[in-house]
């Protein structure tokens, strides 16, 4: 494979970076409202937020975790990337990408629907209005009577409402699948355990992890407010193209 960065890697982190920046001077969180992905019910969703939030990274401030958040994504979109899109060619490239952000965001807001249908669901058996719930919701409140009724399920209701989600994370997941599948035998290394493993083997593992950290609601590699289940829904986006690309051209082959 050559070195250096192909085309559509560097017009992917052209864009990031503008957006990144636009996040930062564009004032009063303007920016970040208009392109990050809100949950659907929620007043400040809007549908092109699909597609901008995957070029989305931050909050509007220079915080650690922002800055950290753009850096180790454009370092992987250059490093898995890259070698990706040598093999499928630039077109190709984009439209998988794009397809595993999709599915990335799809399967978090599923994820989010679940745990506020939970929530809802419990509070209209206990006597409160649906009505009632959406439009304290949508003002950006909650009432303290919902504490007793939801208990543990109140920051989950609460945090699926009002919860954003940035970052090209789940993308790249579907590009490091990508990649785990056409160069299986690769090694890579993780800056916590500096021992070689193949990709075949490091891939499903980060998988695996960002699973159980989504079903447990913890991790001791990410932030608490880390979108694990848009991870998963990357990386399965990722399989299922990269397993039905590969199926459809054995297929042509066999009957050429």
């Amino acid at each position: 494979m050559r070195q250096g960065i192909t085309d559509a890697v560097k017009h992917l982190l052209i864009i990031n970076v503008v957006m990144f920046i636009g996040t930062i001077f564009v004032g009063n969180g303007a920016f970040y409202q208009w392109f990050a992905l809100y949950f659907p019910p929620n007043p400040n969703f809007q549908p092109w937020q699909i597609l901008t939030h995957m070029f989305m990274h931050g909050g509007g401030d220079l915080k650690e975790f922002s800055i950290m958040h753009i850096a180790f994504n454009m370092f992987a979109l250059w490093m898995f990337g890259t070698a990706v899109e040598q093999i499928f060619g630039w077109k190709k490239f984009i439209i998988f990408y794009l397809l595993s952000g999709f599915g990335a965001a799809i399967i978090q807001i599923a994820f989010l629907y679940f745990q506020y249908n939970m929530g809802l669901t419990t509070l209209i058996d206990s006597g409160v209005s649906q009505t009632e719930v959406l439009s304290i919701l949508s003002e950006g409140k909650y009432s303290t009577a919902w504490l007793p009724l939801l208990g543990d399920q109140f920051d989950s209701f609460i945090g699926a409402f009002n919860g954003t989600m940035v970052g090209a994370s789940g993308a790249i997941m579907g590009v490091l699948v990508a990649f785990g599948m056409l160069f299986p035998e690769s090694k890579l290394m993780l800056i916590f355990l500096p021992v070689p493993i193949k990709a075949k083997y490091f891939i499903p593992g980060i998988i695996a992890l960002d699973l159980f950290s989504a079903i447990s609601g913890s991790s001791i590699f990410s932030p608490s407010n880390t979108a694990y289940m848009a991870h998963v829904g990357g990386a399965l986006t990722g399989f299922l193209l990269m397993y039905f690309w590969k199926k459809n051209e054995n297929d042509k082959y066999r009957w050429n």
